[in-house]
């Protein structure tokens, strides 16, 4: 899948918990490690979390680099937030999770969501205004929150990137490398 630049030196954070969407963790993971980025993945325990395909069938397990409260925004270059109904509607709720993305867009730094993920977004008070994309049934969540919600493949809005699910992955791993190298 990558064609990506050389992102050696460059430092991805992906926060997720338990029942994420495994290919839209993995593909951006490998994809930038293969690339040559430091991918460090932080949730709200340690030890693994697991994946599901389709959010019914349990897939793979992750290893947790970090848990949430160990995280330090100033050393992402981007953070990326994986979809999964399930993990997407428990990280929303995680205080910690909200500051985070408050903490690395307010920054600057680029934001990556992808399917279901935006609802940290919305969660967070962060898609007023902005533009973006998700997977539809948040659509009206994103639009109640201020938000524009269009159906595209991926959608930069400034230093926010977002997907709808796996099918737009390429062009989701192929923003985040161009967020990387701009």
């Amino acid at each position: 899948m990558s064609d990506l630049p050389d992102l050696t030196g460059k430092h991805v954070a992906i926060i997720a918990t338990d029942h994420f969407e495994e290919t839209e963790l993995t593909t951006p993971r490998d994809s930038l490690e293969e690339a040559g980025a430091d991918v460090r993945i932080y949730a709200p325990h340690t030890g693994n979390l697991q994946a599901m395909s389709g959010d019914v069938d349990k897939t793979i397990s992750v290893r947790v680099d970090g848990t949430l409260d160990e995280f330090d925004p100033a050393w992402a270059d981007v953070l990326v937030v994986p979809g999964g109904t399930v993990n997407s509607d428990h990280l929303r709720t995680e205080e910690r999770a909200q500051q985070i993305v408050q903490q690395v867009l307010a920054s600057g730094t680029p934001v990556a969501a992808i399917c279901h993920a935006p609802w940290l977004l919305v969660s967070a008070g962060l898609v007023q205004g902005r533009r973006l994309t998700s997977f539809p049934s948040l659509a009206v969540d994103i639009r109640n929150a201020g938000g524009e919600w269009v159906d595209e493949t991926v959608v930069v809005d400034e230093n926010l990137i977002t997907s709808r699910n796996p099918d737009d992955l390429p062009a989701f791993v192929s923003a985040i490398g161009d967020a990387l190298t701009a």
